[in-house]
């Protein structure tokens, strides 16, 4: 098969599913693009503030997108690309979207709170509480494995490294003349995308070679800096720039895909068994963030939703999202397919999926010209970025929740709360996991995050049943993620029986999972729940 054919077909089954599912959610909850959003009643000019479509939805993107729609799929292909895709397709609409849509929707109807604060009123202060120590968990396991895998690729290709630490450097400059210093933002884009391309050209020529270890600890440091620093230094700033970046990424692929026609050599299916993994339930966690990811609904819920500017960018932003980053996951898929067995397993090897990632696009991208080192260094490059983005965005959100729990705690000089403190204990957790391999905490953090999407899509069924709006919707979805995770995490706990560290991890959200779901059972046939 070409893997056009693919490409297209997907493309064409998001654009349906867009126009079609989309609508109808749209119809069925009720959005209201009349009705004023927390940005606009709530607006203080720091957190609640409107952005228009185009540009949040650039925000939104950059900040859920990561290596998770990469990394996922390319792992997951060692059951054939069929199984992959087919998750990928049906999970992107029918789980992952109505998951961000329902998230982005339940959160801008609370005043922009998030969505543990949802669950507090349709749940409980319990439901809250439990649901705050999961995703803190969860955060951990996002932090953890990006870490490892940006530290991976900046080995396997020392050229991005350099270009990313620019571009680090690029951002803090961006921020402080656009957004401090009023200069056009139109300037500063014009010449912040020429900047990017002379960090490449950097990059290829002054390449930085340090091992794996050393790279861990520099962007352990990294994260703690940047997630207590004001935003405008530079996560909005980068989130900006990146989304340039993925743009040219993204079209880059698309056409060389189109032009060079790979055709895919990878068998549909290879075993239901994969060396002791199960295509159920690892499959649908392994792809993670390419059909359904939980950590998208911590973005949705805890930061864009206070910029939505109106109700009818719900589906935009939301869905649409979602859809995008299915797309970018099938192009990892093609990157795969069309390798033969051993030259997959020598890339994945040696690097990891983002190094097959940034190969597959490099050779695709000479088919319109461009050499191979520069475009193998710009995906690179990219999807660092992104995954840097990702680092610090969960860093943050997890020193907010730690915060937040620790603020429980009535003692004088309550140090725990203080977002330095917060901070290191998150990077110093995490960073201790992140030295298990990327390998070892795949698994376990695409079962957190699952069964986080699971959690959240069983708060937004809540919610709407709540608020009077039909829930099957996100009711089945979650049914299906609910069981995919709880048999994933009884694996991962037989395999991990003698790694306490993860074991624990394990048994902790197993746990918690199973109380949530008793009280969102108990919540479900209340009649005094607590409406918004």
């Amino acid at each position: 098969m070409n893997s056009i054919w693919l490409l297209m077909i997907t493309i064409v089954a998001f654009i349906l599913a867009y126009v079609v599912y989309g609508r109808y959610l749209y119809k069925e909850w009720g959005i209201d693009p009349n009705r004023k959003t927390p940005a606009h009643t709530m607006n203080d000019g720091v957190d609640y503030v409107p952005a228009k479509a185009p540009v949040l939805l650039g925000h939104h993107f950059s900040s859920i997108a990561g290596a998770g729609p990469i990394v996922g799929p390319i792992a997951a292909a060692v059951f054939g690309w069929v199984p992959v895709v087919l998750w990928i397709i049906i999970g992107s609409i029918f789980f992952g979207g109505v998951h961000d849509m329902g998230s982005l929707f339940a959160s801008i109807r609370n005043k922009g709170k998030s969505l543990g604060e949802v669950i507090g009123t349709t749940m409980g202060k319990k439901g809250k509480k439990l649901f705050a120590i999961f995703a803190w968990l969860t955060l951990i396991l996002v932090v953890a494995a990006f870490a490892n895998i940006v530290a991976s690729t900046f080995v396997a290709v020392p050229e991005a490294a350099t270009a990313s630490l620019l571009f680090i450097v690029l951002a803090v400059a961006f921020g402080f003349l656009v957004y401090r210093k009023g200069y056009s933002l139109l300037l500063g884009s014009i010449v912040g995308v020429i900047a990017l391309i002379g960090c490449i050209f950097i990059g290829n020529t002054f390449p930085i070679v340090l091992n794996k270890n050393t790279w861990m600890v520099i962007l352990l440091t990294y994260i703690f800096i940047a997630s207590v620093t004001p935003v405008w230094i530079l996560l909005q700033p980068r989130d900006y720039l990146n989304s340039f970046l993925l743009y040219g990424m993204l079209i880059g692929g698309f056409v060389g895909i189109i032009i060079m026609g790979p055709s895919i050599k990878l068998a549909p299916v290879t075993s239901f068994n994969v060396k002791g993994a199960y295509l159920f339930p690892m499959l649908f966690v392994t792809v993670a963030c390419g059909a359904v990811s939980g950590f998208h609904s911590l973005v949705g819920s805890g930061t864009t939703s206070k910029q939505l500017d109106s109700e009818k960018d719900v589906k935009i932003i939301g869905l649409g999202s979602m859809l995008i980053e299915g797309v970018l996951a099938i192009i990892a898929v093609i990157t795969v397919a069309y390798l033969t067995k051993d030259k997959f397993t020598s890339l994945l090897g040696h690097g990891g999926p983002i190094n097959v990632f940034s190969d597959g696009l490099g050779n695709f991208m000479t088919s319109f010209g461009l050499d191979y080192n520069v475009g193998k260094n710009f995906t690179a490059l990219a999807i660092s970025a992104f995954a840097l983005t990702t680092l610090d965005t969960a860093t943050r959100l997890a020193r907010f929740i730690f915060q937040e729990m620790a603020s429980e705690i009535k003692v004088e000089n309550n140090y725990l709360t203080n977002k330095y403190v917060a901070t290191l204990i998150t990077v110093l957790v995490s960073g201790f996991l992140s030295f298990n391999g990327w390998t070892t905490i795949w698994p376990i953090f695409g079962a957190a995050n699952q069964l986080l999407s699971a959690i959240a899509l069983l708060s937004i069924a809540l919610w709407l049943k709540n608020e009077g709006k039909k829930y099957k919707m996100a009711l089945y979805p979650m049914m299906f993620m609910f069981a995919v995770t709880f048999a994933a995490l009884l694996l991962i706990i037989k395999a991990n029986i003698h790694n306490y560290i993860l074991l624990g991890f394990a048994v902790a959200l197993l746990v918690l999972a199973i109380i949530l779901l008793l009280e969102a059972k108990d919540a479900f046939h209340r009649k005094d729940t607590i409406k918004s």
